[in-house]
Order: structure tokens, then C-alpha cells, then sequence
């Protein structure tokens, strides 16, 4: 009797780890992960001080308060500056990835494939004209039967 045997737990290991789309996916996030710094930084560095010279630099400490009295923790309060400050670096810091990295990549990107397709149209041009050529020589070869056979 033949038995089949089912792969062990470590064999579909190695499968998954020799997957590409895992390598891909490691990858992704280890270019994520140093990316973030140069986002950070930037923020950090050029919009906070642009945002903080209109405003404040800290937004946390916006809220409104819903009962009668809030002193310090007591009350109830909404932090809304707090929600404030998250939706306006999410905002920048999806401006900072758009505008340095994949607008230029897009553009990038569409001057290689107008290139690509510009190779392909003049390709494609020559290859026309040379079936255009052949055409011609055809039908000099069939004028030239013709004739031939009509004299006869």
C-alpha cells in the first residue's frame, strides 16, 4: 500500500516563505518602514513649523466641555483638537507621500511607456511599409503576367 503523505507543517512553511508575493511583502515593508522617517521628518521638520507659525504646534489641548463644570480631568470633555491634530497629519503626511513619491513615479512611469509605445508605433510604421512595398511589387509582377499572357 502507498501511502500519501501530507506535507508536514514545516514543509508548508518553506512554501509559504519561498512565495513571492511574501518576499514582495516583506520588502514593502521594510522600504515602508525607512520611508516613514524621511515622512516624519519632513512633517517635523517643514509643515509643523509652517502649521505652528499660523496656529499652535500642539492641538491637544483644543476640547469642549459638555456638563457644567470642567477643571482639569472632571467634566465630560471632547478633545476635538486631539482628532484635529490625527486627521491634519494623516492629511500632510498623505500630501508628503503623494507629492515626493508617487506623483514622480507616475510621471516616471508614463515617460517610460510613452517611449515603449513610441518604439512599438515606428516598429509597427517599417512594418507596414514593408508589407505596403511587397504589395506594390506583387501587383507589378501580376500587371506584368497580365500583359504577357495578353499578347500571346
Amino acid at each position: 500500500m502507498s501511502e500519501n503523505k501530507e506535507p508536514g507543517v514545516w514543509d508548508g512553511f518553506k512554501a509559504f516563505l519561498m512565495r513571492g508575493n511574501v518576499v514582495d511583502l516583506a520588502v514593502a515593508v521594510v522600504i515602508g518602514a525607512a520611508f516613514t522617517s524621511i515622512v516624519n521628518a519632513v512633517v517635523k521638520g517643514i509643515i509643523n513649523p509652517l502649521v505652528g507659525a499660523i496656529g499652535t504646534k500642539n492641538l491637544d489641548h483644543y476640547s469642549s466641555c459638555l456638563s457644567s463644570t470642567c477643571k482639569g480631568e472632571q467634566g465630560i470633555q471632547i478633545l476635538w483638537g486631539t482628532v484635529l491634530g490625527a486627521a491634519l497629519s494623516f492629511v500632510i503626511t498623505a500630501a508628503v507621500v503623494y507629492f515626493l513619491m508617487v506623483l514622480p513615479m507616475a510621471k516616471y512611469l508614463a515617460r517610460v511607456e510613452a517611449r515603449r509605445k513610441a518604439k512599438e508605433g515606428t516598429r509597427e510604421i517599417i512594418e507596414v511599409t514593408e508589407l505596403e512595398v511587397l504589395k506594390e511589387i506583387r501587383d507589378a509582377l501580376v500587371a506584368q503576367r497580365g500583359s504577357g499572357h495578353n499578347e500571346q
